[in-house]
């Protein structure tokens, strides 16, 4: 494969340009006897290779005379060089030389993409290098002492800035780094930020999904003109119109380089897409391609540090999918990139499609990935409020990514009386149905579980009228909160109670829980670790069947008989 990359490339119409050779070895190729030098580099095994690196000079020599010493011209280009130049030449490789590096990067300077191939050498300008084992390998204190000497590091200044240039050097650089786009722009001050509406209005409807929801969000913001719409950027992989972005689509257009006409649309031939194609397209498409994905998420995220304008990207994916990008998907959070991520449809509620397309542990994933916060929201209520947070939180200096966790699952949407509800919704949970005093039980749900929990609640209260119902929108941030508490002994915080504290003081010591939701129990069931309450914790553990969403709630016991069964046990021990 590794001599067809140029081949494919090319035949997609991609420049290749291969950076084999360094200064240094096109020197002396040009030399009397360097072709015969180099046609021995070209047939020489990367096997070999690595081993003569590791070797050092002598065994250059050795091995280049025992191959082509009776070549013409040949002993004598190599007695031209000393044993450490020999192996500065022979190591002197295309992706190591910084001249052949520059001359190539500036060769490619249109909009033609271009595949440099850079040989390198493992390890170089170290010990260890071309050793098979140098992945691993460290190098010892006198190996250490030699390479900061070879490098004019002096003692004790190994991690000062510029350390072993020299003075007129490191003056040089400095002045570059200062005039480099990134200072400039920190010194400007803070970050431009767009402007986000007080208020994301609800979409109404008495039943919804949390997916449609979305999207109709994001429809009423492209229909406004508000500056916020013109800075969304959404894409997707392959799933545009199954995680309900087509809508804002419709009104926003597909970016393209030219202007493509739907021919669909000529032919008037009827159809939901009406994608224009354009310059000014506010949505990316891509193909099967979740790593993709996430590294164009990660891309549109920086746009702010990078180029001094903000973007605000969106992008959907099929939630179990998120798993197909996780290495992209962290190292943009590493970088921290500002995006909205909406995994949607979720769960094995995605009953029609089976276990392929259904999610078990992505609850886990967004509890465990640093920069990122996740909110399950439950009801379309909920969904506009976390857009919003989502849009001002990804803006602010000490803010994130945000990861929506939604459903395709149509349920009856909740009346409110009031908004009170909607900062402890931001902070991770609130109390749907407020416990009575001394309450010793509680149902404890998230997201498209939330009839079957309100059905449980609803029974269990005829017997125990005082059991609360608590809906945790957030299991990430109550469990960050939590964690931070405990260690705050320790970091010399602020020992405040977190925000799952203060929510559980509103029950009995020692009160029974019964947790569910829609995923792995594990995101919810350490919750009776907070207070010392009996739990007893339901959700999906395994790969989903296919049926529909009634008998895969029976069969995985998350429906609201099993609710009440779990809590008879717990809370009556029968």
């Amino acid at each position: 494969m590794f001599d067809r990359f140029d081949d494919i490339f090319e035949t997609c119409g991609w420049r290749v340009l291969t950076l084999k050779y360094g200064k240094l070895q096109q020197q002396a190729f040009a030399r009397p006897g360097g072709k015969t030098l180099q046609q021995w580099i070209d047939g020489c095994s990367n096997a070999d290779f690595a081993v003569l690196t590791y070797q050092g000079g002598a065994a250059w020599r050795a091995r280049l005379i025992a191959d082509i010493g009776d070549k013409p011209h040949e002993k004598k280009l190599l007695a031209s060089f000393d044993d450490d130049a020999l192996a500065q030449l022979m190591t002197n490789l295309g992706g190591h030389c910084i001249e052949t590096i520059i001359e190539a990067f500036d060769s490619a300077d249109d909009d033609r993409p271009t595949l440099f191939i850079a040989y390198t050498v493992k390890g170089h300008g170290l010990p260890l290098a071309g050793h098979k084992d140098n992945h691993s390998g460290m190098m010892n204190t006198n190996q250490i002492h030699q390479f900061r000497d070879s490098l004019d590091i002096a003692e004790g200044s190994e991690w000062e800035k510029w350390s072993g240039v020299g003075d007129n050097v490191a003056a040089r650089l400095q002045a570059f780094v200062d005039d480099s786009p990134i200072a400039r722009k920190l010194r400007e001050g803070a970050l431009e930020t767009v402007p986000v509406p007080a208020i994301l209005p609800a979409p109404e409807g008495t039943e919804q999904s949390t997916q449609a929801a979305f999207g109709r969000v994001l429809l009423d913001l492209a229909k406004s003109g508000a500056p916020l719409a013109d800075r969304i950027v959404t894409t997707a992989p392959d799933v545009t119109q199954t995680t309900n972005l087509g809508a804002f689509v419709n009104q926003r257009g597909l970016f393209r380089r030219k202007e493509l006409a739907d021919v669909f649309q000529k032919a008037k031939i009827p159809s939901a897409q009406k994608w224009a194609q354009h310059a000014a397209g506010q949505h990316m498409e891509l193909g099967i391609a979740e790593n993709n994905f996430f590294l164009l998420l990660a891309s549109l995220g920086l746009a702010a540090p990078h180029f001094g304008t903000r973007l605000i990207p969106v992008g959907t994916v099929y939630d179990p999918f998120i798993s197909r990008g996780l290495d992209a998907l962290n190292y943009g959070c590493y970088q921290d990139a500002r995006f909205l991520l909406v995994g949607t449809p979720s769960g094995i509620t995605l009953a029609g499609e089976g276990g392929a397309h259904q999610s078990v542990n992505t609850p886990l994933i967004g509890m465990g990935q640093p920069n990122l916060d996740y909110y399950e929201p439950a009801f379309a209520d909920e969904v506009a409020l976390l857009m919003r947070h989502a849009f001002d939180h990804m803006q602010q200096p000490d803010g994130s990514s945000v990861y929506l966790r939604l459903s395709t699952r149509s349920i009856a949407q909740v009346e409110r009386t009031d908004t009170a509800w909607q900062a402890d919704a931001l902070k991770g949970g609130y109390w749907l149905k407020y416990p009575g005093p001394d309450a010793e039980a509680a149902i404890v749900f998230t997201g498209v579980i939330a009839p079957e929990a309100l059905a449980a609640w609803q029974i269990l209260s005829e017997d125990m009228p005082d059991i609360g119902l608590l809906n945790i929108t957030s299991p990430d941030l109550l469990h960050r909160g939590w964690s931070a508490r405990r260690a705050a002994r320790w970091t010399g915080g602020a020992p405040e109670p977190s925000h799952i504290e203060k929510l559980l003081a509103s029950l009995a010591p020692g009160a029974g829980l019964v947790t569910v939701l829609d995923g792995s129990p594990a995101a919810l069931s350490w919750i009776g670790g907070v207070s010392g309450n009996r739990v007893s914790p339901l959700g999906t553990d395994r790969f989903g069947q296919t049926g529909d969403a009634p008998d895969l709630y029976d069969l995985y016991r998350i429906d609201a008989e099993a609710i009440v069964d779990a809590a008879a046990e717990l809370f009556l021990g029968n």
